[in-house]
């Protein structure tokens, strides 16, 4: 029999809904397996995330968005990844702007209240293992509560700064719920890389209590979107023609993208260049103090390859694009990038 994909990862892990989503959509076969970062076979992939994606000839690969590229390298049919290069660049940028900004929404909310943190140790505990009894459910839940509570502030997820990420989280929800009844997907009727990553997070957000009852309140058929992404596989679509006009919301999204995670990732990467373990910085008028991550500094640098590389016409038809939502000034390409291995799954 032909080997399949196997995803090793969790249901509340939003790296392996995104994989997940994408694999059903592609019609990719796969088995999905319940695991965590340090559990058998995982146990010596490197860097220790999830989800681990193990293709057919048993190699293992972390990290969705290259996990993404090199299927659609082996995999061409029913792809991701726009035609049109300049689409293709923007559904690139604002991937990394859902796996790495929207991901602080979906952490904050998640382990900020107490409703949210017992609500999720608790899920997480039995997803992992199952009806292993009360007490070593409620054992696990404990332990993973005071973890993940205690990386708050590393990752930027704190009281100083909930009007921020709280603040952006209503601003996405708004955007999502102009865009999504007049088109279901940012470049056409069928979902690219971007749409994924926003599903990913948001499919964590729609589940905890406290930004569950606000998306379902201010962003009622995003809601329901979110419930759609999760197994696309029966869809048909197109892309949009380059030549026609980006939606609003696309550019919407591009303006936060501007306006707060591309001058995030700047001050981020100012400060590892430094050697500082932490930084602040102003966005939006607000202050936003965190740990630096030499991950995100390889986001930057990646954003800004993937820009100089478009050919001319090209970025002379999305350079006004990026000028105008205060995108293009931060796509001056470092000279290289940190080496090591990222974090992110």
């Amino acid at each position: 029999m032909t080997e399949t994909y196997r995803i090793y990862g969790m249901l509340g892990s939003p790296y392996s809904m995104k994989m997940r989503a994408v694999l059903r959509y592609r019609r990719i076969p796969f088995v999905f397996i319940p695991a965590m970062p340090g559990s058998e076979p995982i146990d010596n992939v490197r860097p220790a995330v999830i989800p681990v994606l193990r293709f057919p000839d048993g190699a293992f690969r972390v990290d969705s968005t290259p996990m993404i590229e090199e299927l659609e390298a082996l995999h061409p049919s029913r792809s991701i990844v726009p035609d049109d290069p300049g689409q293709s660049f923007l559904s690139y940028l604002l991937e990394d702007f859902a796996d790495e900004w929207v991901t602080k929404m979906m952490f904050h909310y998640r382990w900020f209240r107490d409703v949210d943190q017992r609500t999720f140790a608790r899920q997480g505990a039995f997803d992992f293992l199952g009806s292993a009894g009360l007490e070593t459910l409620e054992k696990m839940a404990s332990r993973t509560r005071e973890r993940q509570v205690a990386r708050m502030p590393l990752v930027g997820c704190t009281e100083a700064n909930r009007p921020l990420i709280e603040g952006t989280y209503i601003e996405l929800l708004s955007i999502l719920e102009a865009t999504i009844p007049r088109q279901r997907f940012l470049f056409g009727s069928r979902p690219s890389r971007a749409d994924f990553a926003l599903y990913g997070q948001l499919s964590q957000l729609a589940s905890d209590p406290t930004p569950r009852a606000i998306l379902r309140e201010a962003a009622p058929y995003t809601d329901r979107w979110v419930v759609q992404m999760d197994d696309l596989c029966g869809l048909e679509g197109d892309w949009c023609a380059p030549e026609e006009a980006l939606l609003d919301g696309v550019l919407d999204l591009l303006r936060m993208c501007g306006e707060v995670y591309l001058p995030f990732l700047a001050a981020n990467a100012a400060a590892f260049e430094s050697g500082a373990g932490s930084f602040s910085t102003r966005l939006r008028g607000l202050d936003h103090a965190q740990g630096t991550f030499k991950y995100q500094v390889k986001c930057l640098y990646e954003i800004q390859r993937r820009y100089a590389l478009l050919e001319g016409k090209v970025r002379e038809r999305i350079e006004p694009i990026l000028a105008e939502t205060g995108v293009l000034d931060t796509l001056r390409p470092r000279s290289q990038p940190p080496s090591g291995q990222g974090r992110r799954a």
